[in-house]
C-alpha cells in the first residue's frame, strides 16, 4: 500500500496544508492525514509531490529541506505500520492507522495539551539530572507563565503544530509591545524556548522544526551604572536614621568590593573565611572550582559589625531600598537610560538612584578593578566568569575616562611659531 502528498489548496495565493494520502480499496475511501506541514503552491513539486529547490544554502533551501524530512517521517511510518499489520495478520482499516498515526505523532486529545505536557515533562527531565540551577528552573517556570499569557492574550492555541512562523511573528509583537521586553530579555526568551523545542523534537513529541528558524534580536550592551571609591566613600560616611537602610547599604557596599552577586552572599558564614578569603562553592554552575574571594579591610568591617552574617533581605525588597539609599545620599541628578527594542532606541531620562539594583554592585566591582589595569584572567578568578566577553560588558566607560584616554594619547605640543 503507497501513501503520496497532496496540498490542501493548490491554488491558494500563501502558504496551505501538507496532506498524506493512501487510498484503502478495501474500503473503498482515501485515509486523509494532516502533517501540520505548510507550504506556498509555488514551491511545491507537483510531480514528484514534495518540495521544491531543495538544493543550495539559502534559508529558503534550507527551510524546503526541513519540510521534506518532516514529510519522510510520515511516509515512512506509514510504510512502517502498514508492514506491521500485514506481517501480523491484522486488519489494516483507515481508523487502525489513525489511531497508530494519531499515537505516533503525539496528536492533542480532547480536554488534553501535549505541548503542556511536554513542557512539565521537559522541566521535571532537567531537575531530576540535576542540569539546572535554582535561577534556572524560575526562568523556565517564568517561560511557561509568559506563553499561558500570550495563548489567553493573543487566543492562540499553543499545540506542537501551531509552533509555526505565524508563532514567532505574534509571540514577538506580545513580548516587545505588549509586555515592553527589550532586545536582550527576548532574545534570552527566545534561546530558552528553543531549547525547550530541540529536547522536544529529539524525545518524538513533535516533528516540526519551524522553531529552528526563529531569530533572536541582536544583543545590546544597554549603558548601565558603575560607582566610583568616590561614591562608595560617600554610602559609607552617611548616617542613615533608619537602621534599614543602613543594613541595605552595608549590604551593597560589601557587594561592591567582593563582586558577589546578590544570591551568592548567603552562601557566606564563620565556616568558609580563613586567613582573610571567602571560599565560596557556588550553586550556579556546581562543576566549576571553588572560588577565592579576597575580603579587604572595608568587606571584614562590614563582616564584623554584624558577627559574619550579613542581614540580608529578599531581592525585590532589597532593590527597592537601595534606591532610597542612593536617594538620601542625593544621588539625585538626571541621568539617561537607553533601552533597544527591535530597532527601535528608547530613551528615558530618570533620577541617578533610580538606576541602581542589586548588580549594580557587581558591576562596580568589575570596572572598578578595570579602571586599575587589573587582567581580566584575575577579576574572572573571582567573579567566577568563564565568558570574558560576558565579563567585559560589565564593564562601564565613563565620559571623564574618554576624555582622559584622548587626551594622554594625543598629548601633542603645539609649534608656536604657527601660531597667528
Amino acid at each position: 500500500m503507497r501513501s503520496t502528498f497532496n496540498l490542501k489548496d493548490k491554488n491558494k495565493n500563501g502558504e496551505t496544508l501538507i496532506y498524506l494520502k493512501a487510498y484503502f480499496k478495501n474500503e473503498g475511501r482515501k485515509f486523509v492525514y494532516s502533517t501540520g506541514e505548510t507550504i506556498n503552491p509555488n514551491e511545491w513539486d507537483f510531480e514528484y509531490r514534495q518540495p521544491s529547490n531543495l538544493t543550495g544554502r539559502t534559508e529558503k533551501a534550507r527551510r524546503q529541506r526541513n519540510i521534506k524530512t518532516q514529510l519522510d517521517r510520515y511516509s515512512n511510518f506509514f510504510s512502517k505500520i502498514t508492514d506491521l499489520y500485514t506481517n501480523t495478520g491484522q486488519e489494516i482499516t483507515i481508523d487502525s492507522i489513525r489511531n497508530e498515526f494519531d499515537k505516533e505523532f503525539k496528536k492533542v486529545s480532547v480536554g488534553a495539551n501535549k505541548f503542556y505536557e511536554a513542557y512539565d515533562a521537559f522541566v521535571l527531565f532537567k531537575k531530576k539530572n540535576k542540569e539546572w540551577s535554582p535561577s534556572t528552573v524560575k526562568r523556565y517556570d517564568n517561560i511557561k507563565a509568559i506563553l499561558e499569557e500570550f495563548e489567553k492574550e493573543k487566543k492562540y492555541k499553543l499545540t506542537f503544530n501551531t509552533i509555526t512562523n505565524k508563532f514567532y511573528t505574534e509571540f514577538t509583537d506580545y513580548c516587545m509591545n505588549t509586555k515592553g521586553h527589550i532586545n536582550n530579555t527576548f532574545s534570552r526568551n527566545v534561546g530558552l524556548f528553543k531549547t525547550f523545542m530541540f529536547w522536544s523534537l529529539k524525545n518524538g513529541y513533535t516533528y516540526k522544526a519551524d522553531f529552528i528558524e526563529f531569530k533572536k534580536k541582536p544583543k545590546v550592551v544597554t549603558n548601565q551604572i558603575a560607582l566610583k571609591k568616590e561614591d562608595l566613600e560617600t554610602l559609607m560616611l552617611k548616617d542613615f536614621e533608619s537602621k534599614r537602610l543602613e543594613k541595605v547599604r552595608d549590604v551593597f557596599v560589601f557587594s561592591c568590593v567582593t563582586g558577589l552577586r546578590f544570591g551568592e552572599l548567603k552562601l557566606l558564614s564563620k565556616n568558609n573565611i580563613s586567613n582573610g578569603v571567602f571560599h565560596l562553592k557556588e550553586e550556579k554552575g556546581s562543576i566549576k572550582k571553588t572560588r577565592d574571594i579576597p575580603l579587604n579591610e572595608i568587606a571584614l568591617f562590614i563582616l564584623r559589625k554584624y558577627d559574619y552574617k550579613l542581614p540580608l533581605i529578599a531581592n525585590q525588597k532589597y532593590n527597592d531600598y537601595i534606591k532610597d539609599v542612593f536617594e538620601e545620599c542625593e544621588y539625585t541628578q538626571d541621568v539617561e537610560k537607553t533601552t533597544t527594542k527591535g530597532k527601535e532606541v528608547i530613551r528615558d531620562t530618570m533620577p541617578f538612584y533610580d538606576r541602581i539594583s542589586s548588580h549594580t554592585a557587581r558591576r562596580t566591582f568589575i570596572t572598578m578593578m578595570k579602571r586599575k589595569g587589573k587582567s581580566d584572567k584575575l577579576i574572572a578568578e573571582i567573579t567566577g566568569h568563564s565568558d570574558m566577553k560576558t565579563l567585559n560588558q560589565y564593564y562601564q566607560v565613563t565620559d571623564d575616562e574618554v576624555k582622559e584616554a584622548v587626551k594622554d594619547t594625543f598629548n601633542i605640543d603645539i609649534p608656536l611659531r604657527n601660531v597667528k
